[in-house]
């Protein structure tokens, strides 16, 4: 965690080939800036889904969503996740 205050929660995330976030829901409106560019598999109530992550390219994310990504690479995967918490205004 490298923020986390009233308005937003910032998480560094680092994974290993194979590796997982385990299943979750997104509780808030969130943004995902890759570190890494690669491949994703990404699970959900609808099934398997692939993802691909580039380096730099963000992308948003309302809340409610719930999935598992697993890092379908042979090398780490990283990528920030941004929680917005509510406005800043």
């Amino acid at each position: 965690m490298q923020v986390d205050n009233p308005t937003v929660r910032v998480t560094a995330w680092r994974f290993t080939p194979g590796s997982s976030t385990g299943h979750h829901r997104h509780e808030y409106d969130y943004v995902v800036v890759p570190l890494s560019t690669g491949r994703l598999l990404i699970r959900s109530a609808e099934g398997q889904a692939p993802g691909e992550l580039t380096t730099g390219q963000a992308y948003f994310r309302k809340a409610g969503v719930e999935h598992e990504v697993v890092n379908d690479n042979d090398f780490e995967i990283a990528f920030l996740d941004i929680e917005l918490k509510r406005s800043a205004g």
